[in-house]
């Protein structure tokens, strides 16, 4: 794969966006642990940035999955690791689902806001007791009417203390764990920044060790009452659609880190070759030297991994099996990159302020969220015919 004179102005647009109105507030968000997501998304709105593999009827662009890859990868230019998430769960996570299963009416009710930044989205996945183990939920809705009515919890979700709606995983049914649940649209507020929805609570603010602007939340649903024509798609056929969500996921997640580690190499670059030490300069050490340049060809080596599993899912490729692999080294670098880093830093890359140590805090979500590094290992094994795949009854 490689980026066209369009790809290379989208990312130019978006850097200036982030250099004018998002970095000058880095610090500030970090502190207070939230971000003003719907002042952001607008102006990422009114640039057409949020909707750009959308259809165009409902305000997307209609480009191929590279241009999320292009964006994915100039978000890293943000220093921190919580804005760009937030971005990437309305972009890649929360809505492909409803764009390509979706009724024509949910993708005007849901879609087209988000598309344009005049709602903030969430994905609901993953719960107290079942983070991982996606077929393991135990949010239920059943059915009432022309309604469903839905009660359980939700942890862990992005963006949740500020959304709009949650595109939901719950049980509807009583079938088989892979078989019984459908992705439903939840609003969670009666109107764009009004009150929680009936049965909604806010139940925790979850505070994280890194990603601290990005707000992350513990849900509770009781007996929720959403139209059944929320629905995406089919009844029962949730799982499937949110493994599909799951490889844009996890390929955004490994472009999205090329520019932040690159960043974090040259910063330390910059720094080794101002650092005096022992009568020369901290660059000068050969092991300084030889760390640096094996953290590069790291990097390089995931981005060319990134770019081919993009390119084969352009074409209509299953790209399972390299999507996991981009997304475990992805979660690897992302701690290796920034502890090696981290060290050449000395006591000032154990300060707060310093960027680096941001990264590593930020970083180290990258081999937990959207399936763990062990869960990439063990679908990888699948694929590769190592591990046996359990007999379905």
């Amino acid at each position: 794969m490689q980026y066209t004179h369009e790809h290379l102005e989208i990312q130019k647009t978006l850097k200036r966006y982030i250099d004018e109105h998002i970095n000058p507030h880095v610090d500030e968000w970090e502190a207070a642990e939230i971000f003003p997501a719907h002042e952001v998304f607008k102006g990422l709105g009114r640039l057409g940035l949020l909707g750009l593999t959308k259809p165009e009827e409902y305000g997307g662009a209609g480009l191929d999955y590279s241009y999320s890859m292009a964006m994915a990868e100039a978000l890293g230019h943000i220093e921190c690791g919580g804005v760009p998430m937030a971005i990437g769960v309305q972009t890649d996570m929360a809505t492909p689902a409803l764009a390509r299963f979706g009724s024509d009416e949910l993708k005007r009710q849901f879609l087209a806001p988000a598309i344009a930044g005049d709602m903030v989205g969430c994905i609901g996945v993953s719960e107290p007791a079942a983070g991982s183990d996606v077929a393991g939920i135990k949010s239920v809705a059943r059915k009432d009417g022309d309604d469903y009515v839905i009660t359980g919890q939700k942890m862990w979700i992005t963006n949740s203390l500020q959304a709009d709606w949650m595109c939901m995983l719950v049980n509807t049914g009583e079938g088989p764990a892979h078989k019984n649940k459908s992705l439903v649209m939840v609003p969670m507020r009666e109107g764009r920044g009004g009150k929680l929805t009936k049965g909604i609570e806010v139940a925790q603010k979850i505070r994280k060790i890194g990603m601290n602007s990005s707000d992350t939340g513990l849900i509770y649903f009781d007996e929720v009452r959403v139209p059944q024509r929320n629905r995406i798609g089919a009844e029962g056929q949730g799982f499937i659609y949110q493994m599909q969500q799951f490889q844009e996921e996890r390929l955004w997640a490994a472009a999205s880190c090329l520019q932040s580690l690159t960043h974090c190499i040259q910063w330390t670059i910059e720094w080794a070759q101002e650092r005096k030490l022992f009568g020369s300069t901290l660059a000068d050490q050969q092991w300084v030297q030889f760390k640096l340049a094996e953290a590069k060809t790291e990097v390089e080596s995931l981005r060319a991994l990134t770019y081919r599993a993009c390119e084969l899912y352009v074409k209509g490729d299953d790209v399972l099996e390299l999507a996991s692999m981009a997304k475990l080294k992805a979660g690897r670098l992302n701690r290796i990159v920034p502890d090696t880093c981290l060290q050449f830093w000395g006591g000032m890359g154990f300060t707060l302020e310093n960027k680096v140590s941001r990264m590593y805090r930020d970083g180290r979500l990258a081999s937990i969220g959207g399936g763990a590094d062990e869960v990439m290992l063990g679908i990888l094994a699948k694929t590769m015919g190592i591990a046996k795949r359990p007999r379905v009854a």
